[in-house]
């Protein structure tokens, strides 16, 4: 007799499975289960409390720094910075995590490098591309 390929909550019957692992992909960073609310970001630009915070970014860098609405899971693994934590930290985030009313999370792998550094308060002139050449 073949041996059954087991898979992550088939366990349960069909019956009761959504009762008993109501979010069953929740975390995972395969498919594309569930409502994907991040593929409608806002912009700094469009959230005018962020877009009085960021006042000394031109209008254009704020239209490229894409918010995360809420309700948009975050990728398990992916950096990520709050721009609503005064901190302004950058955090490696859990496949549980997901983004809150309060939150402004911008994804790294969104903006370059150099606007990167300057979202979480890195001031070193060659780190923000302002270096003179010599």
């Amino acid at each position: 007799m073949p041996e059954k390929l087991f898979r992550p909550g088939e366990q349960h019957p069909e019956s009761w499975r959504s009762d008993l692992n109501p979010d069953a992909m929740a975390g995972q960073n395969v498919g594309v289960a569930g409502p994907h609310p991040e593929t409608d970001a806002r912009t700094a630009y469009d959230l005018k409390d962020l877009h009085r915070r960021l006042r000394d970014f031109s209008d254009d860098t704020l239209k490229s720094i894409l918010v995360l609405p809420p309700g948009s899971r975050l990728e398990q693994g992916a950096t990520y910075v709050d721009l609503h934590d005064p901190d302004c930290r950058e955090f490696t985030a859990m496949g549980s995590m997901e983004a809150g009313r309060d939150n402004w999370y911008v994804p790294k792998d969104q903006v370059d490098y150099q606007l990167w550094n300057r979202l979480i308060g890195v001031t070193t002139p060659e780190r923000l591309g302002q270096a003179s050449e010599r």
